[in-house]
């Protein structure tokens, strides 16, 4: 099968968060499952070429190869990508955000035909991709080259979905006709998001919970409606973990290697992060780990509420990310009051990330939803113990035989969590049953990428 993989962002050459993951990620999967595959993004000012080797294929497009055989290619406009940040800057989004990714989408769709890959399937990404779907049901309707290409549009987060002042509609090179409430007309404002819902052939999100979730009022952020009609073409695959890099046995960053046969250094760790975060070196205590963005999203609402009375329980928190100011404020005072009880780590940090999921007993991630999330399953990985809500992602990665799951989102049924897996820490068999299961959870790329495979073959 001939794949394109088109996202705005792509490790190792651009990211601001979990979907540059997944279109790194799920190509070299593919790859090992015998597909065709090549990726396309722009070229942004930070794509170095003499750091990824990159050839120049004409004046508007670079490329290089990942993989065994995998061509990454790099749409280049200097106008529109040469500039600080992917899609914004300090001030904000950038106002041309609309006309960036139109280029980047049509150019994309010439690049295909350039290059001569006729692709069987266009995986698109997110609303900065969902311009291809659009063009081949319009402007490529009647072109052969595609004539039998089909289209995925995979949602990460559909919070997110490019709405634009209906002024900038010619900007789209798209008829008229499309501006209304069966296309891109969202409330007298483009929507590219929805757009795309509407033109690609399939539909999936990042996990089986949160693909039925955003067909709700209450996650569906505006386009449950959409979804709702499409019902039939919407589906859910959790994304993969990258077991190379969250390896217990092998990881740099921590202090003892450890598995699931051998987990002594798991201990070990502990006592190594709570030293490293000047905190009691206390076996008995349970320790919780955050590594996390501190929004709302993330349950901080819910953590801030009851943080007093958790830090009154006989555990320790070790807290890693950045975020709202205001839960930096309240943090802040917290660590002050409670020294001995939380470490608090204001940066990004990706050395003691690893530390916390190795070092910690419980991994506390209590977000009011998640696409996805990856942080549980790396917790998983590494025997630390999930405490989740029960919502999209986390609801299809962790249950009663792996972690603990809470739900009823507020500060009450938070509390109750954290106070039942404190309960079950002491129970040295209960644990060790829970560390096994834990790391035996299989959430690799591999089982993702055959997964893929198969809604691709559901597209023909």
């Amino acid at each position: 099968m001939k794949i394109a993989i088109c996202a705005s962002e792509v490790v190792p050459f651009a990211k601001t968060g979990g979907l540059a993951d997944v279109a790194g990620a799920l190509p070299l999967a593919l790859e090992k499952e015998g597909q065709e595959v090549i990726i396309i993004l722009p070229r942004y000012k930070a794509v170095a070429g003499a750091k990824f080797g990159l050839k120049k294929l004409n004046p508007r497009v670079s490329y290089c190869v990942i993989g065994k055989n995998i061509k990454v290619y790099f749409i280049e406009n200097d106008k529109y990508f040469k500039r600080e940040g992917l899609y914004g800057d300090k001030h904000g989004d950038h106002k041309d955000n609309l006309e960036r990714f139109a280029y980047y989408c049509r150019a994309t769709l010439s690049l295909l035909k350039e290059i001569k890959f006729r692709p069987d399937i266009i995986h698109c990404h997110d609303w900065q991709a969902s311009l291809i779907p659009i063009y081949l049901k319009t402007a490529y309707a009647n072109d052969e080259f595609y004539a039998k290409a089909r289209s995925l549009l995979t949602v990460h987060n559909i919070g997110y979905q490019g709405i634009f002042p209906k002024e900038e509609f010619p900007k789209l090179e798209l008829d008229w006709s499309l501006f209304d409430v069966g296309g891109l007309e969202y409330y007298g404002r483009i929507n590219i998001l929805k757009g795309g819902l509407i033109f690609a052939d399939l539909i999936n999100t990042v996990s089986p919970t949160y693909a039925k979730e955003i067909e709700t009022e209450e996650f569906g952020f505006g386009l449950e409606g959409v979804l709702k009609d499409r019902k039939s073409s919407v589906f859910g695959i959790l994304n993969g973990l990258d077991y190379d890099i969250w390896n217990p046995q092998t990881d740099k960053f921590i202090a003892y290697n450890f598995s699931v046969s051998e987990n002594s250094g798991k201990e070990k760790n502990k006592a190594a992060l709570q030293a490293a975060c000047n905190l009691p070196q206390a076996k008995d205590i349970p320790l919780f780990g955050i590594v996390s963005r501190l929004a709302e999203q993330k349950g901080f609402d819910i953590l801030a509420e009851g943080i007093d009375e958790i830090c009154k329980l006989s555990i320790q928190l070790v807290i890693l990310g950045t975020g709202e100011i205001r839960y930096h404020k309240i943090l802040e005072k917290i660590a002050k009051k409670y020294p001995k009880v939380v470490s608090l780590n204001l940066r990004f940090d990706d050395p003691l990330a690893h530390q916390i999921y190795a070092g910690s007993d419980i991994f506390l991630m209590p977000s009011k939803y998640e696409p996805c999330g990856l942080g549980q399953m790396i917790a998983l990985r590494y025997g630390t113990i999930p405490l989740v809500f029960k919502t999209g992602g986390l609801a299809d990665t962790v249950n009663s035989a792996n972690g603990f799951v809470f739900d009823s989102y507020s500060k009450n049924g938070l509390i109750k969590a954290i106070k039942n897996a404190s309960a079950a820490f002491p129970d040295s068999k209960r644990w060790s049953t829970l560390k096994s299961r834990a790391m035996e959870s299989n959430f690799s790329w591999a089982e993702s990428a055959k997964k893929y495979l198969e809604l691709y073959a559901k597209a023909k």
